[in-house]
């Protein structure tokens, strides 16, 4: 698999490999309500290829705030069927973070299952709320600096709030 960042024409096909991979009514969750309106973080808007330009997988990431301040919301990340089980997800998970690093983002939320997730430092966060009905138990933070997560409470709101 090449990654490579997201461009204009890929966003169809973006759009479709997320229908594939999640219930079709993904657009009415909570996380969506907070990215409508909003563009991403381009340069943490990710594809993976394989040799034949084949589509395989695809995340995005999106700004938002908490309590006043500043976060990333990571998804939504997927991986075509086919090609789930060889480490796709992972290697879009690991560049995100690092590119994020290297941005100077110090903070990453998402909201998925603990137990998956944890691999990559991702924990439960006790004083951040997503809008409802998400359930308070799958949203997770990655501190991508010491501290990153001390302080930070309250509810999650989009930039354009």
């Amino acid at each position: 698999m090449t990654l490579a960042p997201e461009a204009g024409d890929d966003w169809w096909e973006v759009e479709a490999l997320y229908d594939l991979c999640f219930a079709p009514g993904r657009s009415a969750l909570s996380s969506y309500r907070l990215r409508e309106g909003v563009d991403p973080i381009a340069s943490l808007c990710l594809i993976a290829r394989d040799a034949d330009g084949i589509l395989g997988g695809a995340v995005r990431n999106w700004p938002v705030r908490i309590g006043g301040r500043d976060a990333v919301l990571l998804g939504p990340i997927a991986v075509h069927p086919t090609r789930q089980g060889e480490g796709v997800a992972a290697l879009l998970m690991q560049t995100c973070l690092m590119r994020a690093m290297t941005e100077g983002h110090q903070r990453i939320m998402l909201v998925g299952d603990a137990p998956y997730y944890a691999r990559f430092g991702f924990q439960r966060l006790e004083d951040v709320t997503m809008p409802p009905p998400t359930n308070p138990e799958r949203v997770l933070g990655v501190a991508l600096v010491p501290n990153a997560w001390k302080g930070v409470a309250g509810p999650v709101t989009s930039l354009r709030d």
